[in-house]
């Protein structure tokens, strides 16, 4: 086939698609709302993704937070970078003392989990706040260090209208699945640590 028939061909192609997403896009309500997002799953890219709204939202001049749950003796460039470049666009707390294997203390755990949870519900109430992400917070959940009803509630009554707020870690509960507007489960397909032996790495895990 010559060159311009299959040019002729795809641009039909694409004029089909883009009236049926213009009638797809009439029908919707297009109306806006603060959203709740979860990151789960096994694979890599959690907090990557939720960090990268956090910049997108730096970029837009909208205020954001973070607070980081079990990751909290880590350097992570994230942090380092939010506190040094914009620590007046991103308040960036950290109540978690490492992960649980490390800290082998399940009481100092639970309450790091819940000032940490303590300092997120004041920063998601915040009328200035446009989105927070609660990093690893799925994995307080998951050992109980936290209610989940009681996360649950919160969201569901207590969140303003308009603000964002993104939860991330792997085994997330299907009770904060059910609630949320938006959820994304990584799938692993390979992984250097389990095909190589190559252990996390600055600029790509932290």
């Amino acid at each position: 086939m010559r060159e311009e028939d299959l040019n002729a061909r795809h641009k039909t192609k694409m004029q089909k698609i883009k009236a049926a997403r213009d009638r797809m896009m009439a029908e919707k309500k297009r109306e806006k709302k603060g959203l709740v997002i979860v990151h789960t799953g096994n694979g890599k890219g959690k907090s990557s993704s939720a960090f990268g709204m956090i910049m997108r939202c730096i970029a837009h001049g909208m205020p954001c937070g973070v607070v980081q749950f079990i990751k909290g003796t880590w350097v992570t460039g994230e942090k380092e970078f939010l506190r040094k470049h914009f620590a007046n666009e991103c308040k960036f707390v950290v109540s978690g003392e490492g992960f649980t294997w490390d800290t082998q203390d399940r009481e100092r755990d639970i309450a790091a989990a819940r000032a940490g949870w303590e300092e997120a519900k004041a920063m998601i109430k915040d009328p200035n706040m446009s989105l927070v992400v609660l990093d690893e917070i799925n994995i307080a959940l998951r050992y109980d260090y936290l209610p989940i009803l009681e996360v649950v509630e919160f969201l569901v009554t207590e969140k303003p209208e308009m603000t964002h707020v993104v939860l991330t870690g792997r085994n997330a509960k299907p009770e904060l699945i059910e609630i949320a507007d938006l959820v994304t489960e990584m799938t692993e397909v390979k992984h250097p640590f389990r095909e190589q032996g190559i252990v996390a790495q600055k600029g790509v895990e932290f």
